[in-house]
């Protein structure tokens, strides 16, 4: 055995055992985080949407540049809702950040998403390229020239909450209205018919005047002490017929005021003034001044009375019988 060669071998051996795990050590000091790109469909319909994303397994205390994207990933590929970065912590202490794009595209293509840098104090990783092939569902017809629409349009669903409501508000106001309804047949039920009265056929004033002195005269007041209220009843009567007859308020007047009022009376009918005023002027002194007339003072302003109202009552009128002239 050539001991030379043995040895040489061996040197050779420990040399290149030494280069593979310094390279090993350098490899796993270099890739001290991972990344990887993911996209959730490979086929979609034009219009539709789907997600494309960035995992990135990382340590706590590490600072990897990014991608940024504005608008689209690529030309063509539209970003519909901005960045979303979701961080889950795994028990050995790592931390895997996912970005996430929610993508869309109008174009009828095979769409290729290449390979982007993830960098981090120098170290630089690149994702896998991916594909998204965009389908066109519909038969397009260019010799029409009509626009059509990407998707079919979309009926909203049923608002049984909001229905609910709206038929809940017009039982209440039916209800409502049903009872007002009730309340108000109850109340006229309730409410006494008004029967028609026929109305009274008023007499003339003396009429009416002498009917009420007829009532005095039978209830003799005065022969049985009760002669103020004797003298009252008179001149109500007097005052109610003046009130009537001449379109005097003598039932708010004195005595003296309707004296003056009927002064006219002293020229047109003396005795119908004179025999007013006697009864006025004693009645007012029994209510007043507690006067006691003697017994022919009673008698006298009855009759009195009989005699001005009999005085003043309107005349009938005759009329002339004018005969022709004989020939």
């Amino acid at each position: 055995m050539n001991w030379k060669i043995v040895r040489a071998f061996m040197k050779k051996s420990i040399i290149l055992s030494f280069v593979i795990i310094f390279g090993s050590c350098f490899s796993l000091k270099s890739q001290n985080f991972t990344v990887k790109a993911h996209i959730d469909s490979t086929m979609m319909w034009i219009g539709n949407q789907t997600n494309f994303s960035f995992e990135i397994s990382q340590r706590p205390n590490q600072k990897i540049i990014t991608p940024i994207f504005s608008d689209t990933i690529i030309g063509g590929l539209e970003i519909v809702n901005p960045l979303k970065v979701d961080t889950i912590k795994s028990e050995d202490g790592h931390w895997t950040i996912k970005q996430n794009y929610t993508v869309t595209s109008f174009e009828d293509s095979l769409l290729y998403i290449p390979s982007y840098p993830f960098v981090e104090n120098g170290d630089t990783l690149w994702t896998q390229s991916l594909s998204l092939k965009v389908v066109q569902p519909f038969q397009v017809d260019t010799a029409s020239h009509q626009i059509a629409d990407i998707k079919p349009v979309m009926s909203a669903p049923f608002n049984w909450k909001a229905f609910f409501k709206v038929l809940l508000i017009v039982l209440l106001l039916l209800l409502l209205v049903l009872a007002l309804i009730v309340v108000i047949r109850k109340f006229i039920k309730k409410k006494p018919v008004s029967e028609f009265v026929a109305p009274e056929m008023l007499l003339p004033p003396f009429e009416v005047a002498v009917a009420k002195l007829n009532e005095i005269k039978n209830e003799k007041m005065w022969q049985h002490n009760r002669t103020k209220e004797y003298y009252t009843a008179i001149t109500d009567v007097l005052r109610e017929y003046i009130e009537r007859s001449f379109d005097i308020h003598s039932m708010e007047m004195t005595s003296d005021e309707i004296l003056e009022n009927l002064n006219h009376l002293r020229f047109e009918s003396k005795q119908a003034y004179d025999v007013l005023q006697q009864v006025l002027k004693l009645a007012d002194l029994v209510k007043f001044a507690k006067w006691k007339p003697l017994m022919e003072e009673h008698e006298l302003s009855l009759n009195n009375s009989y005699l001005f109202v009999e005085l003043t009552k309107p005349q009938p009128v005759v009329e002339e019988n004018t005969a022709p002239d004989a020939e």
